[in-house]
């Protein structure tokens, strides 16, 4: 009687493995192509930067550090009484000036940066002008802000998921098939194009002997912005 016990349970056992391999090939998986979609749009401008700074050289390093510090802290506050302007300081350094052997210090120069941001362009233009009295220009550049590049990212998101079906359907097409399956999808942001700022040094010279260096026209200019739906799918043949 176990013998016929044992007997039928390895019967019904076998019978379910042989029961399971058509489930098995049902979710086997062919036909897949892997698919990309890439969609842009330009997007204009809306930061503005400025990055102003001081270079003063003197044979007293103690003098040198109080020159420069009294010019950003006259810069700093009336940077800070025009509103709509983001202000903070950049970086500073010094460092010493040998003589022609290059092996006695004769002097030592001191760079300091203060740094402007703002989404109004005229405003931080005209203060720009104001400061360049006691400070020289380092490099103006524009950016897209936080919720504009959001924005832009948001409405790019619907057109490569349109792209994406466009082209798996042209794939499916392409393979003589009648349907296709979504296997996966993936959104993703490129972000910008880099910025190239917009180096002032040449002019720095100039407008620094100026009382007050005339108000330069804007051009913020726009950047790329790129979102890609990388997915797979599978053609459903006949």
């Amino acid at each position: 009687m176990r013998s016929l016990t044992r007997l039928a349970a390895a019967l019904a056992l076998s019978s379910a493995a042989l029961a399971s391999l058509p489930t098995l090939a049902d979710e086997a998986r062919y036909n897949q192509i892997a698919l990309r979609a890439e969609v842009n749009q330009d997007v204009a401008h809306d930061l503005m930067h400025v990055t102003l700074y001081s270079e003063v050289q003197n044979s007293d390093p103690a003098k040198l550090a109080a020159e420069t510090t009294q010019t950003l802290n006259i810069a700093v506050e009336q940077a800070c009484q025009v509103k709509n302007v983001s202000v903070k300081l950049g970086s500073r350094n010094s460092y010493p000036i040998y003589d022609e052997k290059g092996q006695q210090i004769t002097g030592w120069r001191e760079r300091a940066e203060l740094r402007l941001e703002s989404a109004d362009f005229a405003t931080l233009s005209k203060l720009t002008s104001e400061l360049l009295k006691d400070l020289k220009m380092g490099s103006m550049d524009f950016a897209i802000s936080n919720p504009s590049r959001k924005k832009s990212e948001d409405e790019l998101l619907k057109e490569a998921v349109a792209a994406f079906k466009a082209r798996a359907q042209l794939a499916t097409e392409a393979l003589g098939g009648k349907s296709y399956k979504l296997v996966n999808l993936s959104l993703n942001s490129a972000g910008f194009q880099p910025i190239r700022p917009m180096r002032m040094d040449a002019m720095a010279g100039s407008m620094s002997m100026a009382k007050a260096a005339p108000v330069p026209e804007i051009e913020a200019g726009t950047s790329e912005v790129t979102v890609n739906a990388d997915g797979v799918i599978e053609v459903q043949m006949p």
